[in-house]
């Protein structure tokens, strides 16, 4: 069984003892979060719609913390202007607990 949950604009998919890195949320390491489901999948085939409305994703905050640093770098071809940047994307990664009925 499993869900996708959507967080933003992205969508995520859930199974239960998986973990999933998110965009930063806030919340503590140990904290639960709450997540609606917009599509689930199971033994009796696909819910989507109102039917995937009624379910809920259940969540643990495992860890908060930057992703690897990608480097971005701009430049202006025969101008010599140059511009290099670091940049570290924070998450939250979340352990599935549950996927139940709300």
């Amino acid at each position: 069984m499993y869900a996708i949950v959507e967080n933003g604009s992205k969508q995520y998919k859930a199974e239960v003892g998986k973990t999933i890195k998110f965009e930063k949320l806030a919340g503590n390491v140990g904290d639960k979060v709450e997540f609606n489901a917009i599509m689930i999948s199971d033994e009796n085939g696909i819910k989507v719609c109102d039917e995937a409305k009624g379910f809920k994703v259940v969540g643990e905050i495992t860890a908060q913390g930057k992703d690897k640093k990608i480097i971005v770098f701009k430049y202006k071809a025969k101008k010599n202007e140059r511009k290099k940047q670091g940049h570290r994307q924070p998450f939250t990664a979340i352990k599935v607990l549950e996927i139940a009925a709300k």
